[in-house]
């Protein structure tokens, strides 16, 4: 597996834990690499998904729900929902690093390997509008919420 795919399903595990726990990033990240050891290319560029998420969750959750036509964020499933916001802030904050086909292919096959295979077209359908109509933002354009 590339690294920056197993990075990805990371971070969706730790958006996951964090939703789920209520500890914080930090204590997060500590507990997960522990039990999850992994280079430092791989942490790096997760904790960098994860913090970037989190960072930007207020705006990133407005615009996924923009999107999610006749579906309330905290009636989607937990993983489909961190799986949305992830590929988002890819999408609209990371787009100068990675291509927003990328983004949203990672996504589809995350959701299809750690939720239901339904769930694939959903997150598809959802970041496809969301690449085709949104702007891009810099990630350190937002203020910190």
């Amino acid at each position: 597996m590339r690294k920056r795919t197993l990075a990805r399903e990371y971070a969706l595990q730790l958006l996951y834990e964090i939703e789920m726990t209520g500890y914080s990033e930090r204590e997060t990240f500590d507990y997960f690499w522990h039990d999850q050891p992994s280079d430092d290319e791989v942490k790096s560029f997760a904790e960098k998904l994860v913090s970037g998420t989190l960072r930007n969750s207020r705006v990133i959750d407005e615009i996924v729900t923009k999107y999610a036509e006749n579906w309330e964020l905290k009636r989607m499933a937990v993983v489909d929902r961190n799986i949305l916001r992830l590929a988002t802030y890819e999408l609209l904050f990371l787009s100068g690093e990675i291509p927003p086909k990328v983004a949203i292919n990672e996504a589809v096959t995350i959701a299809k390997k750690f939720s239901q295979e339904e769930s694939g077209k959903f997150v598809n359908g959802i970041l496809d509008k969301i690449n085709h109509t949104e702007e891009r933002i810099p990630d350190t354009a937002l203020p910190q919420d």
